[in-house]
């Protein structure tokens, strides 16, 4: 799979679904900033860095492609699905690189300049989000290849 980027799913999209997503994020905002002033700015940034999106962004891409095989006439299919928990995946290993973000940050906000901080922990993202990215890659052709190319006795 190339990752590339594809402008014309912003022209499919619909308003109500662009409402609905800052419906989820504006919530898990303010659900935050309530913990937050409660609880303190630890517990508060805990649930801010929570996939907010992400909730309406796999019930949708689950809607568009269910509705996309639709007009191509295969009206019972798994795919729908199988494109959700693709997204899932990515958030997961997009969260887990956001936690090396999250970790730099907070180690060397106190210590460093914070422009300097924050060009560190981007950098420290990316690296995160490219091996992770890149070990999956690795793992899946593996598993893939044993599967295939297994001695049939």
């Amino acid at each position: 799979m190339n990752i590339h980027l594809d402008l014309s799913s912003l022209r499919r999209t619909r308003a109500g679904e662009y409402a609905l997503r800052f419906l989820f994020g504006g919530s898990m905002t303010a659900i935050a900033g309530i913990l937050a002033e409660r609880y303190g700015p630890v517990v508060g940034g805990l649930f801010l860095a929570f996939p907010a999106l992400f909730p309406a962004s796999a019930t949708l891409v689950e809607k568009h492609v269910r509705e996309r095989k639709a007009r191509a006439g295969i009206l019972q299919t798994a795919q729908g699905r199988l494109a959700a928990a693709l997204e899932a995946r990515g958030t997961i290993m997009g969260g887990v690189a956001l936690l090396g973000f999250a970790w730099a940050a907070w180690r060397l906000f106190p210590i460093w300049n914070g422009a300097a901080v924050l060009i560190l922990a981007l950098g420290i993202w990316l690296a995160l989000a490219i091996a992770i990215w890149r070990t999956r890659r690795r793992r899946f052709f593996f598993r893939f290849a044993r599967r295939k190319f297994r001695v049939q006795r």
